[in-house]
């Protein structure tokens, strides 16, 4: 974002983030499994809705395109999306089912286990014709994930979504976020993640995931670009507290994280693709440059370990002053 520190100029084109948002019930306690939790809080949540917030909070500009559950909870999340300056125009509410619940372990290392409460949920039920194309042809870059591919009609409301938003110009960027519980088998997850792969610009994957869908267990540079596909302009693997792995046509290196005192990884990758989507939406040249792009990676990273600082994700994104106070206080 804009800095005299770090030579990074903030965006004002528009990112459009689609897919779900919900409620993850969090345990009061960590380390514990769901049944010996003493109590829960509620969390909004969605790794696109994280995304879409992570954006205005850094001082870009996003809108969420999805579908909520015409109750409490629904009306709540959209009100935290209007809150954090998210543009709301592209969100239907069904009457007929409910925003999707998730309940997440939090283990004493501050990762995470899933139960999702979504039979069916708000979110799957969004139809290509309720989509905004209106506002996501407004899009400078349209991101999202692969939960929203998972069923019909969803899938095709995805599919509809990604091409508009790419016939209007924008650039494509993919998290596929991977949730196993949630797929029928985990090869129906491989094959569908992949269905789609060859369209996105920008492809943001997770050592677990790199792992995942190569079916190999090498963290490495020979793995990591068996996911190459020739329209791609850039590939990152994030490596939790080792930083994150950027791979493009012409170069490829490492850039190190930031190391704090982590309480809860959830959004911390969200928050890394919100910053990285904020600083190249409105300067695609960034993506050629790699001085430039490892000074955005730097700036992501940050974002991404103060995330991980605090419970529950939307609370815990950061402001520019924040990431700022971050990089300069370990130069």
């Amino acid at each position: 974002m804009a800095s005299r520190n770090n030579g990074i100029s903030g965006g004002k084109g528009l990112i459009v983030s689609f897919g779900e948002m919900l409620i993850d019930f969090v345990p009061t306690v960590s380390g514990v499994s769901l049944a010996e939790a003493p109590g829960f809080l509620k969390a909004p949540g969605g790794a696109p809705a994280n995304v879409a917030i992570a954006v205005t909070r850094l001082g870009g500009r996003s809108a969420f395109v999805g579908k909520l559950g015409d109750d409490e909870f629904g009306h709540m999340l959209a009100g935290i999306l209007k809150e954090n300056g998210v543009n709301c125009d592209g969100i239907n509410f069904d009457q007929g089912a409910r925003t999707a619940l998730a309940f997440v372990t939090l283990r004493a290392d501050g990762e995470r286990e899933f139960m999702f409460y979504r039979n069916p949920s708000a979110d799957m039920l969004l139809k290509p014709e309720e989509l905004n194309l209106e506002l996501i042809r407004s899009a400078k870059v349209f991101h999202y994930g692969s939960i929203s591919l998972i069923v019909e009609p969803c899938r095709s409301a995805h599919l509809e979504a990604m091409q508009a938003a790419k016939d209007a110009g924008a650039l494509l960027s993919y998290d596929p976020n991977l949730r196993l519980p949630l797929w029928p088998s985990p090869e129906e997850a491989r094959e569908q993640i992949k269905s789609i792969w060859d369209k996105a610009d920008i492809i943001k994957v997770s050592d677990v995931e790199l792992e995942f869908l190569t079916g190999s267990d090498k963290i490495d540079d020979e793995n990591a670009m068996t996911l190459w596909h020739p329209n791609l302009t850039l590939l990152l693997v994030t490596l939790g507290e080792h930083g994150c792995r950027y791979y493009t046509k012409h170069f490829h290196g490492q850039v190190e994280a930031f190391h704090v005192n982590t309480v809860d990884t959830t959004g911390a990758g969200d928050s890394f693709v919100g910053a990285l989507l904020c600083n190249i939406v409105d300067d695609r040249s960034i993506l050629e440059d790699e001085g430039k792009l490892r000074k955005v990676l730097k700036f992501a990273n940050a974002c991404g370990a103060i995330t991980t600082t605090k419970k529950g994700a939307i609370p815990a994104l950061p402001t520019e002053a924040d990431v700022l106070s971050l990089i300069d206080g370990t130069k």
